[in-house]
This record gives structure tokens, C-alpha cells and sequence, in this order.
């Protein structure tokens, strides 16, 4: 019996790494199950952020006394049928740009030439269009002649030809069929699944409240109505702004004179979705197609200047006045969460990793049992003023807390700063000394600080 409170406190003692060591290993199953299970899970996660984006249209037939089930299914029918086409208009502009490609290799011969005339006495930047050249020159096919060989010819030898062995019906099927019924069977899931979550979404709302917490009705339902409308807001928004943005260069690009302007464009768009290097990456193949039909250059500075101009407009002027200043995020979480969601879920978590990012960090926003993934991932300060000067003080680092208080000496008076941080601050030393944990030693590094 006297060992029993020793094995209690070393209990306590040990409590915080136990629950350290439990939350990293949640972590680790939660990913796992994420990337095992990424053939079910994206194309829910699809369905739940585009049923976000489409229940502003089923309520507006809902008030137009259009039956449920009927303006589900016509709003997901008008949604799915725009998106095929997007995807027809794809794959037909790429097709005709992939044949137009052949017309525009002799101006990009030229144009190397001339760079290696221009760098020939520049030894690295010379040796990187001798590299792009030997690229090119390995991409194109051999010369028909030196493919066909005449029979006992020296220098040209018999041509020997090996065929496999004829395929049956079942792998024919499977070779020619597979690369196609995938993304079909994914999109059937992603079609019914949007369907059951708008016909059910109170049933769901109800089923979210009960798992949050249904001690208080009230607030549990005003936090999750809450949530919902910002992220459809912000969908909504940002949905609008990239598809402007893919307009606006797809005009810019067609006055321009650059092939394939509605592809680029249409492209411009989705890769919007990814941040910061999204509208980068959008700009890359105009770029060289401009490259190799102008002869000059002035097409290339025109398109460069088109993407220079348009982006930031987009991202520092229209987006602010969207959906406020930021998405409530900050900068690290968006690149740490653009990782994380591209190595489980490939190119679909890059474009999903912004938005899904956002549902967490509004969730631990409205959820008590989630605070710490706003802590994480959001944007707002972790700690309060008064706490953040305290901190400084015991840190003995009052530069940090005076560009503080200049920062709140721009908004508010100095007599403000005295009662709202300072004294605040103090009475947080005073319940460090009332409880025993601020010694004198530290007590005196506290009022010099000070």
C-alpha cells in the first residue's frame, strides 16, 4: 500500500507523454486509412464539398415549390452535364493542338538556333540549349528511310519483326477497357453520392449534431448552419473567381494570337484551385506555345505579361473582396496541407487540399472536441494579447511585446494598452505567484522585462 502513491504520481508524470505518444499514432492511422482507403474516400470528399457548392441552387427551386427529389436531380444533372462537357472540350482542344504541334517545330528550331548562336561563349547557358535540342531531337520519330531497310543492303540491314503471341478477347477487354471504366466508375460514385447527401442533408445535419454534441441544441445547430454557409460561401466564391480567371485568359490569350486559347483558358481555371502555384504552372505551356509559333518574342512577353498582370489582380484585389483578406488559414498550414493531401491522394489532393483544410479548420472552430486543429491550421493568433506579453516577459524578450503594443497603439489609445494588456498581463503573474510557480528569481526577470 505505500507504493500506491509513488505509482500514482509517476501515473501523472506520465500521463502527457502516453496521450502524446496516442495522437501521433491516431495521426498515423488516420493517414493510413486515408490513403488506403483514397478509392472510396475522394470521391465522398468530392460529393460532400460539391453538394456545398450546389445546395444554394436546390433551395432556390425549393422556393419556387419544385418538389426535393426533382430539384436534386436537376441541379446534379445540369452540374454533371456541364462538367462533360468541359472534359469534351478538353480532350477535343488537346487533340487539335497535339496535331497542330508538327507546324510550329521548325520556328522552334530556329529560335534554338539563334540561342546558341547568341550563347556561345556562355558555357553553362549553352550547354542547356544544346541539352533542350538533343531532347527535341530524341522526342521526334527516325526518318521513315532509316526504318525500312533494303534487302541485302550493308548499310541498311534486314529488318527483323517480332509479334507477340495474339491477345485473347479478355485481355483486349481489359487493356482497352480499363483506362476508360475507372474514371467512369469514379464518377458514378461521386454522381450518387452527391445525389443521397443533398436528398438527405437534414438527416445528415441531424447525425453531425447528435456525434458533435446535443447537449445544447442551440449552439451545436447555430455552429453547424454556421459552417455550412461559410463554406458554400467561400466554394461558391472561389468557384466564381477561377472560373473569371480562366475566362479573362482565355480572351487574353485568343486576342493574343496563342493557339488553343479555350483549352488554356478552361486550364487556368482548375489549376487556380491549387495554391500559390497554381496560376504559375497554368502559364507554363502557353508560354512555350507562344514560344514556338511567334517567330519574335513579342507574343511570349505579351503572354507573360497577360499572367503577371491577371494573377495578382485576382489574388490581392477580387479575392478579399469575395471571401475577406485570406481563407482563414495560415500560409504554412496551406503548403503543409497541399503536401500531405498530394502524397496521399495525388494531383485530386493538391487541388482538394485548400478547401478541405478549410472544413477542418471550421470545424475546430465550431466543435470544442476540434479546438486544436484551428489552433493548427488557422490563422487567428494562438495566443491572447495579454498572454502573448506575459510570455515576453517571462521569455525576458520585450522587444517582441513594444512592437506589439506599437502595432496596438495604431487602433487604440495607450491607456487601452495599460488596462487591456499590461494589467492583464500582470494578473497572470499574480496567479503564477498565488499558486506557487513563479519564484522570486523569476519574479525579478519578470519586473526588469518590464
Amino acid at each position: 500500500m505505500s507504493d500506491d502513491p509513488v505509482t500514482a504520481r509517476q501515473i501523472r508524470q506520465g500521463m502527457p507523454i502516453f496521450v502524446a505518444l496516442a495522437s501521433v499514432l491516431l495521426v498515423l492511422a488516420v493517414m493510413a486509412a486515408l490513403y488506403l482507403g483514397r478509392e472510396i474516400l475522394m470521391p465522398v470528399t468530392l460529393a460532400i464539398l460539391l453538394s456545398f457548392v450546389l445546395v444554394p441552387a436546390v433551395r432556390a427551386l425549393r422556393r419556387l415549390l419544385v418538389p426535393r427529389a426533382l430539384a436534386v436531380l436537376l441541379v446534379v444533372a445540369v452540374t454533371f452535364g456541364v462538367l462533360f462537357g468541359v472534359g469534351s472540350l478538353i480532350a477535343s482542344e488537346g487533340a487539335q493542338l497535339a496535331a497542330d504541334l508538327p507546324r510550329y517545330s521548325l520556328t522552334m528550331r530556329d529560335k534554338i538556333a539563334a540561342l546558341r548562336g547568341a550563347t556561345a561563349d556562355a558555357g553553362t547557358l549553352s550547354r542547356i540549349v544544346d541539352m533542350v535540342q538533343d531532347l527535341g531531337n530524341a522526342l521526334q520519330p527516325p526518318p521513315q528511310a532509316e526504318l525500312k531497310g533494303e534487302p541485302g543492303s550493308a548499310t541498311h540491314p534486314l529488318t527483323v519483326e517480332i509479334r507477340a503471341a495474339k491477345a485473347g478477347v479478355l485481355e483486349t477487354f481489359q487493356t482497352f477497357a480499363g483506362p476508360i471504366l475507372h474514371p467512369l466508375a469514379t464518377t458514378g460514385l461521386i454522381l450518387l453520392f452527391t445525389i443521397f447527401i443533398l436528398l438527405q442533408r437534414e438527416d445528415l445535419r441531424n447525425r453531425a449534431i447528435r456525434i458533435a454534441g446535443s447537449g445544447d441544441l442551440r449552439r451545436t445547430t447555430a455552429a453547424i448552419d454556421d459552417a455550412a454557409s461559410r463554406l458554400s460561401r467561400f466554394f461558391l466564391a472561389q468557384l466564381a473567381l477561377n472560373i473569371s480567371f480562366g475566362v479573362v485568359i482565355g480572351l487574353g490569350l485568343w486576342i493574343i494570337g496563342v493557339p488553343s486559347p479555350t483549352l488554356f483558358g478552361v486550364l487556368a481555371a482548375i489549376l487556380r484551385f491549387v495554391p500559390y502555384i497554381g496560376a504559375v504552372v497554368s502559364a507554363v505551356l502557353p508560354l512555350i506555345l507562344a514560344a514556338a509559333v511567334d517567330p519574335g518574342w513579342s507574343m511570349v512577353i505579351a503572354t507573360a505579361i497577360l499572367f503577371v498582370v491577371v494573377e495578382p489582380i485576382a489574388g490581392h484585389v477580387v479575392e478579399p473582396l469575395l471571401y475577406g483578406h485570406s481563407t482563414g488559414l495560415s500560409p504554412i498550414a496551406v503548403i503543409l496541407a497541399a503536401t500531405i493531401w498530394t502524397f496521399l491522394w495525388g494531383p485530386v489532393g493538391l487541388i482538394l487540399a485548400t478547401p478541405l483544410t478549410v472544413c477542418l479548420v471550421v470545424l475546430g472552430r465550431h466543435v470544442e472536441r476540434l479546438w486544436y486543429l484551428d489552433v493548427l491550421l488557422g490563422d487567428q493568433p494562438a495566443l491572447a494579447p495579454p498572454e502573448i506579453f506575459y510570455q515576453r516577459m517571462l521569455a525576458n524578450d520585450p522587444a517582441e511585446a513594444i512592437d506589439q503594443g506599437r502595432q496596438f497603439l495604431k487602433e487604440r489609445a495607450l491607456v487601452t494598452y495599460y488596462d487591456e494588456v499590461v494589467l492583464a498581463g500582470l494578473l497572470l503573474a499574480q496567479e503564477d505567484r498565488s499558486r506557487g510557480t513563479l519564484d522570486r528569481e523569476r519574479q525579478a526577470e519578470v519586473g526588469t522585462a518590464i
